[in-house]
């Protein structure tokens, strides 16, 4: 068992339903999101990798194509009612599924306000930059002759400038309000990856700030792309 599957152990209570299963990529933005949430709400999953790059991509294969006609992770296979057991796509879906479903403890506050402010730094990531920077983007950016690095980088920064407004207009412990919420989830994966393609972090303090107190609670330490069984192992 790993250092991880420990975690997750602990602080996943006993489940009379199945534990549903997260097929994901170690390094995938979208599924280190929904592991955060899954943490978050306490509830224990498996892990089935699929590899981005092994094999030429085990995305592109019919198998995995079947299940996600977008050849994309994360999926999370969740039985929905008793026998009956579903794939959820989309990391923005399969969170707000469990938002509604697992409602303790929330990740959407009660007041609307807030909710849609919270909404806005879910698009600003998922529809903002992370696109801008997957795999299928760089490269075809790249096959025209583009410098990738920079043109994630720039993405990233420009994102995480947004989101540092929004930081700056609550003065919270964390993005919006003073317990993680979905942005919280969106962020950390975000500035993971800003960090990967070398953004200028020393722009956004706040967002830094935010991201190290995310760190420091269980959920999202565990759910670190470097602490998953797939992530390639260091000497």
């Amino acid at each position: 068992m790993s250092a991880r599957d420990t975690i997750i152990d602990a602080l996943a209570p006993a489940q009379a339903a199945p534990r549903p299963t997260l097929h994901g990529y170690w390094r995938s933005s979208a599924s280190y999101r929904v592991r955060i949430g899954l943490g978050l709400k306490a509830i224990g999953w498996d892990d089935v990798h699929v590899s981005l790059v092994a094999d030429g991509g085990q995305h592109r294969t019919p198998a995995w194509t079947a299940r996600n006609p977008m050849q994309q992770v994360p999926l999370l296979a969740i039985e929905h009612e008793p026998g009956l057991v579903v794939d959820l796509v989309q990391s923005v879906a399969i969170l707000e599924y469990l938002e509604e479903r697992f409602p303790d403890p929330p990740l959407l506050p009660s007041c609307a306000y807030l909710r849609a402010r919270i909404r806005a730094c879910v698009e600003i990531v998922n529809s903002g930059v992370q696109p801008l920077q997957n795999l299928a983007v760089l490269e075809a950016i790249k096959s025209l002759g583009g410098d990738t690095q920079a043109f994630a980088r720039a993405a990233n920064e420009k994102g995480l400038g947004a989101l540092e407004a929004e930081a700056e207009k609550s003065h919270t412990r964390f993005l919006v309000g003073d317990t993680p919420t979905l942005a919280d989830v969106f962020l950390v994966p975000q500035v993971y990856s800003a960090r990967r393609f070398g953004a200028d972090l020393s722009r956004f303090p706040r967002v830094v700030e935010i991201d190290a107190r995310c760190n420091e609670l269980t959920a999202f330490a565990a759910a670190h792309p470097d602490r998953q069984p797939d992530a390639p192992k260091t000497a």
